[in-house]
């Protein structure tokens, strides 16, 4: 008996053991936040593509590097500019002159300096650099004959006078043109040490320098980064997480929310298939108008079927954006696609499209239907080929598609091949050319509708389906160049106009985030500029 008994206490020992350790792996698991370190655990719907402030043009990289990275002016947590690696500035109609902070530091300890922003600034514009974000250096004196290769690195109009200030010739008045400061492709990068890593560099923690408030501590490719406070930062004081751990790197939005309640995370973006879930567990959902466009891109290169204007103004005359944006994607707070500009974009006074309504579509099938007859009368054929919907991976973006598949095949008899990428793939394909038509979409990168209206000037690389219009060009050179409210808001209409007018998209419908966010996690600012969130005011909270 006694034997029995101490065997008893002996299973009785191990069970405690066991459900200790349970217990602790279970607390190891739930680290969506620590209050003790500061510490916080996100997941992301992919790795970030590219992390060379010059090259990058996604958003993934764009919200990494605004953590990583610092240029002359940043946002606040109230979307105000403020200085960033500038202590002070002067602005007038051709020029912008800025003194550095003695107290920037690269992560390695040496300073950052004005020749750090001359050396950025040129490497961008450099035509073998093929930076797809160089046109917004277009401002600055001969850029964008230097980015042509009319002219030598050295002709830019920006001057390192000494080691801390930093003098910009513009070519022309540009009302936004601090704004522009403050994205990345305008940060600093070193010359020396850019050079010294050549292609590898930007492509792993250790070939990166960083600036900002966090350094990338980890970066393992396709599974996990993690963000460390930067001591170096010059304003090291006031950032209060210590570390953003990402050890969850999918686009599957119901694995992030399950991660959420599981206590893996500490934040996590809804869609039309997880916010139901959301509100069944009671959880308190967020949400705020991000100003992004989502639309359908059209391919108007040589030998495309898309490039016939009639072909693509049947399928304006059967889509509606209202059905799209309430029924397909579904998310509380979106609205349907009307504009170019979201209304997040200012007119004189009040939003562009309130002060010049964007023209509206009114449906008709058989209209439709007459114009892709012509359409085929004009290319020659009986029966137009197949077209290629190029699109993300995810469930959801598989669900949009697959609708836009059924619209055009049951209203026009079109037949549309869905072609799903990873994010990666599906950029690469969209920077080539590789479609017909590409969900696309567009968040604002500064604080002015330029940041939309010469998305699709004949200059811009990131104009992706080939628009050539010189009336278009004249437009957006007239809101580049003048500082009157007024002239800008009508140049901005007259885009407006003519983007619906020659079909080059198909608005689909404006982005509001709805999240979920762990109540101890506190400060989160969100930006329009730059990527959605920003950590950099962050902290997390004593537990209540």
């Amino acid at each position: 008996m006694l034997n029995r008994l101490n065997t008893g206490w002996a299973n009785i020992g191990k069970v405690l053991v066991l459900l200790t350790l349970l217990l602790e792996t279970s607390s190891l698991l739930a680290s969506a936040v620590d209050y003790k370190k500061q510490s916080i655990s996100l997941a992301l719907a992919s790795e970030p593509p590219n992390l060379d402030s010059v090259l990058t043009s996604d958003s993934l990289s764009f919200f990494v590097l605004s953590h990583l990275s610092e240029g002359l002016l940043q946002y606040d947590q109230h979307e105000k500019l403020v200085g960033g690696v500038a202590e002070r500035w002067q602005f007038g109609e051709k020029y912008a002159r800025f003194w550095l902070r003695k107290t920037a530091r690269w992560s390695d300890g040496q300073p950052v300096t004005a020749h750090d922003f001359v050396y950025a600034w040129r490497r961008a514009l450099d035509p073998a650099s093929a930076s797809s974000y160089a046109f917004l250096l277009y401002p600055v004196k001969n850029a964008k004959a230097i980015n042509a290769g009319e002219l030598p690195l050295d002709a830019l109009g920006v001057k390192a006078i000494n080691d801390y200030e930093l003098v910009v010739e513009l070519d022309k008045p540009c009302a936004y043109f601090l704004s522009l400061t403050a994205f990345a492709t305008y940060h600093p990068q070193r010359q020396e040490f850019v050079e010294k890593h050549g292609r590898r560099y930007a492509a792993e923690a250790d070939t990166l320098l960083f600036n900002g408030p966090f350094v990338l501590d980890r970066w393992v490719h396709g599974a996990a980064l993690t963000l460390k406070k930067n001591p170096l930062y010059w304003n090291h004081q006031s950032i209060r997480l210590n570390e953003i751990v990402i050890d969850n790197i999918t686009s599957d939005l119901t694995a992030i929310l399950n991660l959420f309640k599981n206590g893996e995370i500490a934040q996590a973006n809804l869609d039309a298939d997880t916010i139901d879930s959301a509100l069944q567990s009671r959880l308190h959902i967020r949400r705020y108008l991000t100003g992004y466009l989502y639309f359908m891109r059209f391919n108007l290169r040589e030998q495309r079927i898309t490039r016939n204007k009639k072909v693509r103004q049947a399928m304006q005359l059967v889509f509606d954006s209202n059905t799209y944006a309430n029924k397909v994607v579904g998310r509380p707070g979106i609205l349907p696609g009307r504009s170019l500009f979201p209304m997040s974009v200012r007119g004189v006074s009040s939003p562009l499209q309130e002060e010049y309504p964007p023209p509206r579509v009114t449906l008709d099938l058989q209209k439709a239907r007459d114009l892709l007859e012509q359409a085929k009368q004009e290319l020659g054929v009986e029966h137009l080929p197949a077209l290629t919907l190029l699109t993300f991976d995810s469930a959801s973006a598989l669900r949009q598609a697959e609708y836009l598949q059924n619209l055009f095949r049951l209203s026009l008899g079109l037949e549309i091949h869905i072609d799903r990428q990873v994010a990666k793939q599906r950029f690469a394909k969209e920077d080539e050319g590789d479609f017909d038509i590409v969900l696309s979409g567009w968040g604002p990168d500064y604080d002015d509708g330029m940041t939309f209206g010469d998305l699709f000037a004949s200059w811009n690389s990131n104009n992706r389906g080939r628009y050539i219009s010189d009336e278009y060009d004249h437009w957006v050179s007239m809101a580049q160049n003048s500082l009157d409210p007024l002239v800008r808001a009508e140049a901005f209409a007259h885009m407006q106009a003519l983007i619906h007018q020659d079909v080059v998209i198909l608005p689909l419908y404006e982005s509001a985030l709805s999240f979920v966010q762990h109540p101890q996690l506190r400060g989160v600012a969100l930006h329009r500029f730059s990527g959605d969130y920003s950590f950099r005011f962050a902290y997390v909270a004593e537990a209540e």
